[in-house]
Parts: structure tokens; sequence; C-alpha cells
């Protein structure tokens, strides 16, 4: 089967199901793992896909989403050229979950997806707390983009014992208000600005926030990096988005 993979989350779906060998092109932003990706044709980003491009490379399958805006206009490019395409668009981890098992069986690897599914489950696992610290998740800073309940990112929050200060919102992401801040008091935050390399983020932009100065997150110094690849890409590495948030927690427990 030859497949392209469209979103950097779906490649490492299907590198972390052992298929990287199908892999026959991905898109500009699959990064990991670097021994596979650096080794294939890159296609274009997210938004730029280069559908001719992927067209040339006769494939079987090419896995894409709908998880960035814009994205149904390249799925509609893809269709109407005739690719077999199989979307993700989890927004929950239990659809991250189901992404994983309906990728794994469109490769003919169903066990392996229920395997990967399980060994996440058991990487992590729910943990009671006395109290639940409120951790605000950041995906942007100008302006400032956070989660809300439909996010992926408040049931990992559940699962370390924390609470998204928006999980009761029924949204994707929304942007804060001037001054709204004060009134989630968050106890930490976890910045993950989408696209940005962990080297390039700056806790200390937060820091130097005004209208934040009084949050509990900040007068205790608990701003924290996090890359997006742990926490902005619905896939395995999910559970390293989860250890760091744990950590978090687990210094405001203390």
């Amino acid at each position: 089967m030859r497949v392209v993979s469209h979103t950097a989350s779906n490649t490492e779906i299907v590198c972390a199901l052992g298929c990287a060998d199908r892999l026959v092109g991905v898109d500009a932003d699959s990064d990991f793992p670097p021994a596979v990706v650096q080794a294939l044709p890159q296609l274009g980003r997210d938004l730029q896909l280069d559908v001719p491009a992927v067209l040339a490379l006769k494939p079987d399958l090419v896995l894409t989403s709908l998880t960035v805006p814009g994205h149904e206009t390249v799925v509609d490019q893809l269709r109407a050229a005739g690719c077999p395409v199989l979307i993700a668009d989890p927004v929950s981890l239990q659809d991250v979950f189901t992404s994983i098992r309906d990728i794994a069986a469109a490769l003919g690897v169903t066990a392996r997806g229920e395997a990967l599914v399980a060994e996440m489950e058991a990487a992590m696992p729910r943990v009671a707390r006395r109290r639940r610290p409120r951790i605000l998740v950041e995906w942007w800073p100008k302006p400032v983009i956070v989660p809300g309940r439909d996010s992926w990112i408040t049931d990992l929050l559940d699962r370390v014992g924390a609470v998204n200060p928006l999980g009761t919102e029924a949204h994707k992401s929304r942007p804060l208000e001037p001054g709204e801040v004060a009134s989630l008091a968050p106890e930490a935050v976890a910045i993950s600005w989408c696209g940005v390399p962990e080297h390039q983020l700056r806790p200390a932009n937060v820091m130097r926030r005004a209208d934040w100065a009084d949050t509990p997150a900040v007068r205790n110094g608990r701003v924290a990096a996090i890359t997006e690849a742990y926490l902005g890409r619905p896939g395995p590495r999910l559970v390293q988005g989860y250890a760091n948030l744990r950590r978090l927690a687990d210094a405001i427990d203390d």
C-alpha cells in the first residue's frame, strides 16, 4: 500500500503502527520520526498541500484531517482529484483513539491499533488529588487562544487530576478577552504555541503580561513551555504531553 500523510499526527500514527515503509510522501509539517520523514518527498505545508505532487506519487490512500481550519478546502481538492482519503477529525481523547483504530484498520493492522491504544491508555492513568488545580493551556499568544471543553486537552487535564479553566465552554478554542484571565485565575500555564518550535517558546513573555501579574500562575512562576508536538498533535505523543501536564499539576500539589 502506498500512503501519503497530510498531517503530522497521521504520520506519527502510521509510524507508531510499524507501517512507516508504506509512506511515499508527507506534508512539510511532518517532522517525526526524523529518520523516516527526512527521506520522503515533502508535499507542502498543511494548507498549501501540492495536490498534483500527491497524485504523481500514485497513492492508494491519503491520510488527511480537519483539525486545522481550512483543511476542508484541501480535502475537497483531494477528493475532486480522485484520491482515496481517510479523514481524521478528533476532538476528544477518545476520538484520538478512534482515529488510531481507523488508520490501523485501513492499513490492515487492526491488532496493532488496539495495542497502541492500550499502550497509550496505560501510560496516561487518572490521578486522584485532594484538589484539582486549574491549568491553562495556551495555543497562541497574540491574541491569547485557549482550548474549551471540546478538546483532547480538557481530557488530558482531567486525567492528570487538573481542570481546564474553560472546560465547561462548548467550543474547541477561543481567544481570551482582555482582562479575562484574572477571573479564570489559572494556577499554572502551559504555552504550546501552534507551529512554534520548543526552543522559541517564551514563558517570560507570559510572565511580563501586565493583566496576568496577579494570577496564581504568574505569582508563583508556574509558566511552562510544552512543545505543540506533545499537546497539539492528536497522536501517540500525547503521552508525553500528559507527562508534562502531570508534572505541572504535581508541582501545585506539593
